[in-house]
């Protein structure tokens, strides 16, 4: 009877949920952390299209700090007396780092670019259309860059690799890409309408909705592109 109860202690539902809030605060407390820096710097700067190039540095380290929150989520475990997700956090940081920042840099230029552009539209000169198609670039630039930041997470592809299967999975898995999309309108909404801080405050559990989303994504690279 003892031997069935010691067995069955960290597995069940309670347990399970336990272990899943547990690791979700570790979590948000460890990217948070990580990520402060750049953080506490975007807070202070004015909302004004010039500060643009500003808010993207301060946004650099954000995309290691996802990366390894990644990392940590898909190797979460749901026996509460087997977490480690700050250890997982950790050797997320050390191994996706750099491979994020080859990424997440360029995208980060890149979409500065496209705001830049659109918050001084007028003066371009440029039809209307153009700030449409604009728009447009930068959605489909920002759910390219979820599939690579998951892909940049959990495998260990070089960062060309990595951007041609990131662009390679947007059509090819649209309830993926839709996934994505859908966490970015709900981020978007929840930010205009309560607080700026929202993101960085609900980044675990947004995070952790991205790695369900892009599972058909992570399951075809596991199956098809890695040895």
């Amino acid at each position: 009877m003892s031997t069935v109860r010691a067995d069955a202690f960290g597995t069940g539902p309670l347990s399970r949920a336990a272990a899943l809030i547990h690791t979700l605060v570790t979590v948000e407390a460890l990217l948070l952390l990580t990520a402060a820096p750049g953080l506490a710097g975007l807070f202070l700067l004015a909302p004004d299209p010039a500060n643009l190039p500003l808010a993207a540095l301060c946004l650099l380290p954000l995309g290691p700090s996802a990366a390894a929150a990644l990392y940590a989520l898909h190797h979460r475990s749901g026996d509460l007396t087997e977490l480690r997700p700050s250890r997982a956090f950790l050797r997320g940081w050390r191994l996706g780092a750099v491979p994020a920042l080859k990424l997440w840099a360029p995208l980060l230029a890149w979409l500065t670019v496209i705001a830049f552009t659109l918050t001084h539209f007028p003066a371009t000169g440029l039809p209307g259309w153009w700030a449409f198609l604009l728009a447009v670039v930068g959605a489909g630039s920002l759910l390219w860059g979820a599939h690579a930041l998951v892909l940049t997470a959990l495998f260990a592809f070089r960062a060309r690799d990595t951007a041609r299967l990131a662009a390679y999975f947007l059509p090819k898995h649209p309830r993926a890409t839709l996934g994505a999309l859908s966490l970015l309108i709900l981020t978007a909404t929840g930010t205009a309408l309560l607080t700026e801080a929202l993101p960085a405050l609900l980044a675990a559990p947004l995070l952790l909705s991205l790695l369900h989303a892009a599972r058909p994504v992570t399951e075809e690279t596991r199956d098809h592109f890695t040895a």
